[in-house]
């Protein structure tokens, strides 16, 4: 009986024992993973971005490209290389709701024009190679009306063409109007039909809206579709202020 006890008492120091390392095991561990985190913590903490403009920007190269050279989705354009007024004009149309796109619109709310001008300027500095387009699938007809428009117009319409504004290589002229160049056909056409029926919208006299009224759907999807198509400029700087006599003669350079 004596041994037997004996047993017994040895057995439950032992199971104690055990505990006791269990939980003194256990302490270190997670003495060691809290340190752990705190030391990835303030390492983390301790990580700050430099105050540049480059770092400002990082919100817009999510989709338009790391440098504004474009992305692969339809509807977001290339913004590098285009004129900094023009860049600048849109920034302000979507902070004040003349342009409608709820992302923009929530990113850029509360920035200031100055902020803004930056923004424009880095934007247009930017020069990077322009992207490779899938061809739009539309017959050899679309695409004759589509260049038609482009380069001539319809004089029987008072349709000016693309050329007139946005120079003979269409990369936009100096200050304030846009090249036409690397953007998506699906694009090009939601931003004429956006103008077209006034979801687009600048300060008076509103150029692009005088035009785009004439248009029709048939009109709009060639034009889109050829100016989709066609190949990078050997020179994508737009066309110095001045150079061109423009087919519309615009009282305010918002209004493009």
């Amino acid at each position: 009986m004596n041994r037997d006890r004996h047993r017994i008492d040895q057995y439950g120091t032992g199971r104690r024992m055990v505990g006791v390392a269990a939980c003194l095991l256990l302490f270190l561990v997670t003495g060691n993973l809290r340190a752990q985190t705190q030391t990835q913590t303030q390492a983390r903490s301790s990580v700050t971005a430099p105050d540049s403009i480059a770092t400002r920007v990082m919100a817009c190269t999510t989709c338009h490209g790391e440098r504004g050279q474009g992305s692969g989705d339809d509807y977001y354009p290339r913004l590098a290389g285009k004129p900094a007024r023009y860049l600048y004009n849109q920034l302000i149309a979507f902070r004040d709701g003349q342009r409608k796109y709820a992302p923009m619109t929530y990113l850029l709310e509360y920035l200031p024009d100055a902020y803004l001008q930056e923004m424009a300027q880095y934007f247009a500095a930017q020069q990077t190679p322009f992207p490779s387009l899938p061809r739009p699938d539309v017959g050899p007809e679309v695409m004759a009306l589509g260049k038609k428009l482009t380069l001539e117009g319809d004089p029987a319409r008072h349709i000016p063409s693309c050329v007139a504004c946005h120079g003979a290589s269409l990369t936009g002229v100096s200050p304030d109007i846009p090249g036409l160049l690397g953007l998506h056909a699906k694009y090009i056409s939601a931003q004429l039909g956006a103008s077209r029926y006034g979801a687009r919208v600048t300060a008076k006299p509103n150029c692009m809206q005088k035009i785009t009224i004439l248009l029709n759907d048939a009109d709009i999807s060639a034009a889109a579709a050829y100016l989709s198509s066609l190949p990078s400029p050997l020179n994508p700087a737009p066309a110095t202020e001045g150079s061109l006599k423009l087919a519309l003669t615009c009282q305010s350079s918002d209004a493009r």
